[in-house]
C-alpha cells in the first residue's frame, strides 16, 4: 500500500442507514470508497456513481467475495439482519457470511484490514438468535488472525431514519410514553459522525502501521441514557407532544407479534419480537478503550441530535410513521372486504344492480364476479410489500374505471344521498397518499 495515499475502503451493506452514512462521510473526507449492496435506490446509485457494486453478495462463496476486493485496503462490514424472514436468516447473514468473508480476505495477496459492525453488551445475556449469531461472527473474526477492529455502537443517531431510529422518531411524535420497564432500560447512543470518524481513524492507523492484531471498541457516548430519556430528547428536538398516556407493555408485545407476521409479507417493521427483546435487555457498553485507542471524544446525546435537522420534513416523517401502516392496512382490508361482501351476502344485490342498469343479462354475472375478484386481488396485493405499489396503481385505475362506467350507466348515483360514487374520490386520494409515502428509502 502506498503510504502517501489514503486507503481504499469497501463498505459492505452500503445501502443501509449506517453503511450509507459512513460511506458518504468517507467520500467527503477524501477516501476512495467502493460501495457494495444487494440493491441501491436511484438516489444512492447517483451518490456513489461508478464506485458501487450492486449484487447479492451475502450469498457469494469465498471465491466470488474475493473478487470484490481487488485494490481494496480496508473492508467495513455493515451487514446485519434483525430477525429470520424472507429477506434472509440471522445465522447465515452474520456468522455464515463472516466465515466466507474471512476466507475471501485470507485469499488476498496482501493484508486487508477488516472493520466489522457488531453489538455491545455481555454475551452471557444474549437471548435472541440475532445477538447469538452476531456474537458468533465476532468469535470467528477474533480467532481468524486477520487484522481487525470490531465496532460496537449503541443506538445510532443520524440525519436519515430507518428501523429503530425511525421508530424512536415516530414514538416521539405521539402523546404516549412507554411502560416503565421499557422506558428505564439503558440505551447507549452513538452519533453517526463518530462511527465515520472511527473508520477514518482506523484507516490512518492502517496506513501508518496497524498497532496490533485486533480490537473491540464500544463506539458510544460516555453517558448511557435510558430509553425514556432518548425519546424525550428526540421529542424536544422535533417539538413532539407531551406524553399524556402510557402504552401498556402487553400492547407493545402484541405490536411486536404483528410485526413478525407482516415481516413475512415482505415488510420491514421496526417493532418485532427480537427488537423488543433487545430493547428490554438494554444497550450499554464501555467506550473507554475506544476513546483511548482513537483519541476521539464521543458526541453526547444532545450534540448528536443537534446535528439532525429539525425541519418540517422531519416532523412530517415522524407524524406519518405510524399513519403509514395504518393507511395501508385499512386500504387492504377495505378492498378485500368489498370484494368478499360482493361475492358473499351482497351477491344478489350486485347482480340485481347491474340488471337494473340495463347491463346485458349475459354479462351481469361475469361482470359482478370479475369486479369482486379484482377488489380482493388489489387488497391482497396491498398487503404484500413487493406488490403494494402495483396494487395501489391498479386500485386508483380501477376506482377511476368505476367512476367513469357508473357515470355512463347510472349518472343518478352521483345524487344518491349515501354518496356511493362520491366516496370513491377520497379513497383514490388516500391511495395516492399511500403511493407518496410508500418508499422506505428515498429514490
Amino acid at each position: 500500500m502506498d503510504l502517501t495515499a489514503r486507503p481504499t475502503i469497501a463498505v459492505l451493506g452500503a445501502s443501509g442507514l449506517i453503511g450509507q452514512g459512513v460511506a458518504e462521510a468517507l467520500g467527503r473526507d477524501g477516501y476512495p470508497v467502493v460501495a457494495v449492496a444487494r440493491r441501491f435506490t436511484a438516489a444512492q446509485r447517483a451518490a456513489f456513481g461508478a464506485a458501487s457494486i450492486q449484487a447479492p453478495f451475502v450469498g457469494f462463496d469465498a471465491a466470488r467475495l474475493a473478487g470484490l476486493f481487488e485494490g481494496v485496503d480496508i473492508v467495513l462490514n455493515c451487514v446485519g439482519v434483525l430477525q429470520d424472514g424472507p429477506r434472509g436468516g440471522t445465522s447465515d447473514a452474520h456468522a455464515g457470511f463472516v466465515g466466507r468473508l474471512i476466507a475471501a480476505l485470507r485469499a488476498q495477496p496482501r493484508p486487508i484490514l477488516l472493520l466489522h459492525l457488531s453489538i455491545p453488551g455481555d454475551a452471557a445475556a444474549d437471548a435472541t438468535a440475532f445477538a447469538r449469531s452476531k456474537r458468533a461472527a465476532d468469535g470467528l473474526i477474533a480467532a481468524s488472525g486477520l487484522p481487525h477492529a470490531i465496532l460496537r455502537p449503541g443506538f445510532v443517531i443520524a440525519p436519515a431514519a430507518f428501523g429503530g431510529s425511525a421508530l424512536v422518531r415516530g414514538l416521539a411524535a405521539l402523546p404516549l410514553a412507554l411502560d416503565a420497564r421499557n422506558e428505564a432500560a439503558p440505551f447507549a447512543v452513538t452519533a453517526l459522525a463518530d462511527l465515520a470518524a472511527t473508520v477514518c481513524t482506523a484507516a490512518r492507523l492502517w496506513r501508518d502501521g496497524w498497532p496490533g492484531g485486533g480490537f473491540v471498541w464500544d463506539v458510544m457516548a460516555r453517558r448511557t441514557p435510558s430509553v425514556g430519556e432518548v425519546i424525550d430528547a428526540v421529542r424536544a428536538r422535533f417539538g413532539g407532544p407531551r406524553p399524556r398516556l402510557r402504552l401498556p407493555a402487553s400492547l407493545l408485545t402484541l405490536g411486536a407479534l404483528a410485526g413478525d407476521a407482516v415481516a413475512w409479507l415482505g415488510w420491514s417493521p421496526p417493532v418485532r419480537t427480537t427488537a423488543l427483546a433487545e430493547l428490554r435487555r438494554g444497550v450499554a457498553g464501555d467506550p473507554a478503550g475506544w476513546i483511548a485507542a482513537t483519541g476521539l471524544e464521543p458526541a453526547t446525546l444532545e450534540a448528536a441530535l443537534a446535528a439532525v435537522p429539525a425541519s418540517v420534513q422531519e416532523i412530517w416523517f415522524a407524524r406519518l410513521f405510524f399513519a403509514k401502516p395504518l393507511l395501508i392496512g385499512v386500504l387492504a382490508a377495505f378492498w378485500i372486504g368489498s370484494g368478499l361482501v360482493a361475492l358473499g351476502p351482497g351477491w344478489p344485490a350486485a347482480v340485481s344492480i347491474l340488471t337494473q342498469r340495463s347491463v346485458p343479462p349475459d354479462w351481469t354475472v361475469g361482470l359482478a364476479l370479475v369486479t369482486a375478484l379484482a377488489d380482493v386481488a388489489i387488497g391482497v396485493g396491498l398487503a404484500v410489500r413487493r406488490t403494494c405499489r402495483s396494487a395501489l396503481v391498479a386500485g386508483v385505475a380501477l376506482s377511476l374505471g368505476y367512476l367513469v362506467a357508473a357515470t355512463v350507466v347510472a349518472p343518478d348515483l352521483w345524487f344518491d344521498p349515501l354518496g356511493p360514487l362520491l366516496k370513491i374520490v377520497p379513497i383514490m386520494a388516500l391511495m395516492l397518499v399511500a403511493l407518496a409515502i410508500l418508499p422506505e428509502r428515498w429514490g
